[in-house]
């Protein structure tokens, strides 16, 4: 709804949380309201886990600070911002956070988080 006098800001947004077995890859993407995501917006990702500070991820799209595993990656796939996690592992498991910047409003935007959970499942042999 827009009301009249006030201006619309972006609105990223993000999918709900999504569950990957160990080994498995996962894309997690996010998208803006006013438009498609390009590089102008430098997309970054974080993960977050309980307790602690979001640690980043990517930055530009797709360059990892140091110390980053190879197997996360960002992207710019179609109109969204895409962050892919290619043998997900179990320590995987946290919040990540798309975090796009928008020229219109001069700001970082936050997005709700996404939980990747670990999707372990032990089967006991029948006794």
């Amino acid at each position: 709804m827009l009301i009249s006098g006030v201006s619309s800001q972006p609105v990223v947004t993000q999918e709900p949380s999504m569950s990957v077995t160990p080994g498995g890859a996962v894309t997690l993407s996010c998208s803006l309201s006013t438009g498609a995501i390009t590089t102008s917006n430098y997309p970054a990702w974080f993960q977050q886990k309980p307790g602690s500070a979001p640690r980043q991820l990517i930055y530009s799209t797709n360059s990892r600070p140091s110390g980053i595993p190879a197997r996360f990656s960002g992207s710019i796939s179609g109109n969204n911002a895409a962050l892919t996690i290619t043998g997900v592992q179990a320590e995987d498991e946290a919040d990540y956070y798309c975090l796009i910047y928008t020229g219109s409003s001069g700001s970082w935007k936050f997005t709700p988080s996404l939980n990747v959970e670990r999707g372990v499942h032990t089967s006991y042999p029948a006794s």
